[in-house]
This record gives C-alpha cells, structure tokens and sequence, in this order.
C-alpha cells in the first residue's frame, strides 16, 4: 500500500488574536502540488490574516505572531519576513497593487531581481560596478507574460497603464520567479474585463498544469467553480466547510459564507417614473486626461433624484467621468448643477456645491488609512461644512463635537454592516471590504445633493454587496439624493439603477432604462470600442 504524499503546504490549528480580538480560531488548511483552492468568505472571515500568516506579514509579528504551525512540505517553517516566504517558494499578490509608478513592466516584474553583466569598469573595481542586462531582462520579462496568455507592452511605465494591465504586470512578477511552488491570488480579477479574467483563470489552469499549487480568493464565486479543484469556506474565523468544487455550487458557497439563504435576483422593480422630471446635472463635451481611461466627447443630463448608472468596458472612459468632474485629473468641457456652471479643475468648488464622490481607488484617495473610522467619516464635513463642531466664545473658537462624531459613526457601522473592534479602530487593519463601506459612510455623512459613487461593490463578498446596493438605494429615496453609479458589474447597474448610460469609445454610446436586456446593453459596450 502506497503512503499517502506530503502535501506542499499544511496550516495545523491557526489562531490569530489582535489585542483580544480573536480573528482567527483552529484553522486547518491543506494544499497538494498543482492544486488550485478556492478560499472564501465574507469581508471580515479572516481570508487575508491567514494569507499574511502564511507569507510571513510583518503585521503579523508586530501584533503579536500566531498560534499553531506552518508546514512546507512536511517541514514546519516560520517566516519572519516576505523574503522568507518568497526564499520557500511562496508568491503573493495582493488586493492593492505594489508597483512603482515611474518603472516599466519588465522593470518591475524583475525588480530586485536584475540580470547584470560585467563591464570592465566592474572587472577592476567591484561587481557593483556591473550594468543591468536589458536583452536578458526583456527576454524574461516576456516569458513571463507569455506564460498568462494575455498582451502586455513590457516598455510600458505603470502610471501610463490601465488597471487591468496593472493586474497582470503584478503576477508576472511571481511567475518570473524560478523557485514558484505557490501562488496567493488575492482578489486578481476585481478589476478586470470579463475576457480579462477569463485570461487570468487559463493562466491559472495553466499553473496548475506545471504544479504550482494557487490559493486564488475572490467573491467571483462562479470563477471557483470554473477553475478550482476544492472550495475552502470561511466564516467570523473558522473554517466551516472544505468541498470538492464539483460537489457544490454557488448558492450553497453562498449560504455557508455568510450562514442564511442569500437571494440572487434583484428585488422588485421600484424604478422612478422620469417622465416630467428635470435635469439637475448637465455634462456637455467633457474630455478628461486620465491614465487608463479615454473620455473625448462625453454629453450626459442626469435628472433630479434618479440613480442614474454609467457602465462599459475598461479604459472606455466610465472611470473617467466622475474623476474629470470633480477636479481629480484634468478636463474640459462644461458642467452645469442645477443651473449653476460648476468650475472644472476645481475640487473644492464641487465639495462646495454639495457633490460627493466615493472613489474607485479606496487607498489611495478614500481614506485616512491611519486614522479611526471616527476620524475617516466624519472629518469631511467638518472640513467642508463646519458639521460635528461646537462653537465657543460666539463662534471664536471651535473645537471637535466628540459625542456628535461617535454617534454619527456608530450610526453607519450599524447602517453598513461594518465589521470593526470599535469606532476609534484605525482604517489601515480592516479588510477592504470594510474600508469600501467606510468609504461610503464619509460620502453619506456630507449630506450631498449629487453623490457619484464608483465601483462601490469592488472587493465585496456576496452579502455585503446587496446591503451595500439597498444602503445607495436607500440614500437615494429617503433622502431624495442624485447618485451617478459607475460600475463595471452590468447585473448590479440594472438592480440598482432607474438608467444606464453606456459609455465606449470615449463617448455616451447611449441611455437605457434599466430594465434593457444584457444584450441590448452589450450591443452598445461594443459600438464605438478603440
């Protein structure tokens, strides 16, 4: 009788607290050679504490380390650092992008790892002296990209790059990794095309096929069982379920990730009668300078208190829209809000005229990552509107309404859902997720009359996205607030929304009520693409 073979990696009894929190609690996970696990769960679950455990975080130590232990083909590991878990034959790419800006795609799939050649400058003096291999960098940096199937500009610099470009530049970075044996996908395809993740999950096959194992994570639950040998469910810490991906589906992930029935159809139709209404927002020969995105010629009416969706294909200009509006990268054009013109390259003007705007780039422009969530929501409106102040002296000296902050927090954890030890808790140690709905929770407490709202469901698990979407529609009718919705999600458009405009081409290719079949509003995604 043959012994059973050691698997590539064994995570035994995993706990993991933060200062009496307990996150993570006797998790056990399995990984063979070549398989490819799908790990799922709510925002929350703890899916990315355990990744970072696992590929040596310095968070991790810094909190305290962990329990249990970490096996690497049957030899227990404990890596300090990254560079330890990289040394075993450990890859990851992370939910937020880690590239430098200003280098090319080889540049950085090879950073660090530079093929160098000598010179007779380094022969007399120090091998410090040798010059970088360009040929060999590029002949690798291809290979690399070759091996994921899809077409990548290997001269083009990063911060000319579209997202989803961005996406696939951080995996060739691991794939040209000669030691791979284990690739933790975190969310990779959020920010792709429909044929961009079907890319993505080909090259995952592919890595299989080699015998790199993958640990691949996403809310994309059909892409699991698409691609996936087993499905690994977590839920507030614990590991509740481990199947083969053949033996399941997807409403039973779902009812085990979040414990309760899940409903996947949009709710009755509740769309605004438009008829007679007025336009409040009129957007005329708009052009915006926005890397990855292509705005020319957008002329667009939104009416007085509609949920009005933008939808289209990446780099098309719907991303483009709400940045060149509200002053983020440079436009032209007019913008005219209820029958004011509105200054384009001015932010503070928008902020002013009472627009909101929840970015897609949560990071890098939502949030105050070391900051509370306190401090996250409710510091616009003081800034902005003089709101959660208290007034001393007859308006002299004002000074932070401590009580008015927490409440106003508070109020949105419980609205959104927010999983958090406290209100004082910092932004930077939720998962994204969460940080997506603090997001939200700062743009609602600005009151706004206009609020646009990108990708608002980007990173979110199956049971946040619908209480996310019913929050935005909520907003919208209790309190008879515009919201302009982009999305590249077309199923979420045509719940949420009453229209949808379809952008290609740099253009509104055209508007139609949300109730339009997938295929009438595909047709327009496809009509005018470059």
């Amino acid at each position: 009788m043959n012994e059973a073979k050691t698997p590539l990696l064994e995570m035994r009894n995993i706990s993991k607290d933060f200062f009496g929190n307990q996150v993570l609690a006797d998790i056990d996970l399995t990984v063979g050679e070549g398989e490819v696990i799908g790990l799922v769960g709510e925002n929350g679950a703890g899916k990315s504490t355990l990744m970072r455990i696992l590929f040596g975080a310095n968070m991790i130590a810094e909190t305290g380390g962990y329990g249990g232990d970490v096996l690497i083909n049957g030899k227990k590991v404990e890596f300090s650092s990254p560079f330890d878990a990289i040394a075993a034959g450990i890859g990851m790419v992370h939910q937020e992008f880690s590239l430098i800006p200003g280098f090319t795609t080889t540049e950085n799939i090879l950073l660090n790892r530079e093929p160098t050649k000598k010179s007779v400058i380094s022969e007399v003096f120090s091998e410090r002296m040798n010059t970088l291999n360009r040929t060999e960098m590029s002949e690798r940096a291809k290979a690399a990209i070759e091996m994921m199937g899809v077409r990548i500009d290997p001269n083009m610099v990063i911060s000319d790059m579209p997202v989803g470009h961005k996406q696939f530049t951080e995996i060739a970075r691991e794939l040209s990794k000669d030691q791979l044996k284990l690739l933790i996908l975190d969310e990779p395809t959020a920010v792709l095309t429909e044929k961009e993740a079907e890319a993505l999950l080909d090259s995952i096959r592919a890595m299989s096929a080699r015998g790199i194992a993958v640990i691949f994570i996403t809310h994309r639950l059909q892409e699991i069982l698409s691609v996936c040998n087993r499905v690994v469910v977590m839920r507030d810490g614990y590991v509740v379920q481990s199947v083969d991906a053949a033996d399941t589906d997807v409403a039973q992930i779902t009812k085990w990730m979040v414990g309760r029935e899940v409903s996947q159809t949009p709710e009755a139709n509740d769309k605004k009668d438009l008829s007679g209404g007025k336009p409040i927002l009129k957007i005329e020969k708009l052009w915006v300078d926005m890397p990855g995105e292509t705005v020319r010629n957008v002329s667009l009416e939104v009416m007085e208190g509609e949920i009005l969706g933008i939808g289209g294909l990446a780099g098309q200009g719907k991303l483009g829209i709400p940045n060149g509006v509200m002053g983020l990268y440079p436009a032209g054009g007019s913008v005219v809000f209820d029958g004011e013109p509105i200054p384009l390259n001015n932010p503070r003007r928008c902020l002013d005229s009472s627009f909101a705007f929840v970015s897609e780039d949560r990071r890098g422009v939502g949030l105050l990552l070391d900051e509370s969530l306190e401090w996250n929501i409710a510091f616009p409106a003081m800034q902005i509107q003089n709101r959660f102040l208290k007034n001393y002296l007859g308006g002299l000296i004002k000074w932070r309404d401590e009580k008015a902050i927490r409440e106003v927090t508070e109020k949105y954890i419980e609205e959104l859902a927010i999983k958090c030890t406290s209100s004082k808790q910092k932004a930077r140690a939720l998962s994204g997720g969460n940080q997506q709905k603090v997001c939200l929770a700062k743009a609602f407490a600005l009151a706004p009359r206009l609020l646009f709202v990108s990708e608002p469901t980007r990173g979110i698990d199956v049971g946040a996205k619908a209480l996310v979407l019913q929050a935005l529609k909520r907003f919208n009718r209790e309190n008879g607030v515009t919201i302009v919705m982009v999305s590249s999600e077309l199923e979420e458009l045509r719940m949420s929304c009453d229209r949808i405009a379809i952008v290609s081409g740099g253009k509104v290719a055209g508007i139609l009520p949300a109730s339009a079949s997938v295929e009438e509003l595909g047709g327009l995604m496809l009509s005018q693409v470059i």
